[in-house]
């Protein structure tokens, strides 16, 4: 299964991006998985929410073909860790695209760009900087893969 994840800017918590690491290296074990670290808005301020997403949405879109796109959004679906991996199963199943997610930056993601997709996720109904939700995507999509291939994931 091969993955695409895209995001506005750097992790820029050191001990974040390091574990994020870890588990990139993790499920490139187990399939294709790669992260691209799109164009951020910067020094505008936070009152132009539109123009924001509006940037931070065409640095995404370069990295958009022909993909399934799931976007994390508060107002998406959520699942739990089963259902998680059989969603990610059935994908691996039926579609032969590259499975790409898309995390927005700290002002969320253009509306327009979360209509397209073709899944809407939430991770929580809970509110998590972009930063971690980057890192609980990457340990979501391990413990499937891990699941998926039949090896025991701790609980």
């Amino acid at each position: 299964m091969r993955f695409k994840i895209l995001w506005p800017g750097k992790t820029r918590n050191k001990d974040l991006r390091a574990v994020e690491k870890s588990y990139l290296e993790k499920i490139n074990r187990m399939g294709k998985c790669e992260v691209f670290e799109t164009k951020e808005a910067k020094g505008i301020s936070e009152k132009n929410v539109d123009r924001i997403k509006k940037i931070e949405a065409a640095g995404l879109e370069k990295f958009i073909k022909d993909d399934y796109i799931i976007c994390l959004y508060d107002q998406g679906k959520e699942m739990s860790s089963k259902e998680f991996t059989r969603f990610l199963g059935r994908l691996a199943t039926s579609s032969k695209k590259i499975v790409c997610f898309v995390v927005g930056g700290f002002m969320g993601l253009e509306d327009s760009f979360v209509e397209r997709a073709h899944s809407v996720l939430s991770l929580s109904k809970m509110t998590f900087s972009h930063e971690l939700c980057r890192l609980m995507l990457l340990e979501q999509i391990y413990r499937s893969l891990s699941v998926l291939n039949g090896r025991q994931y701790a609980k």
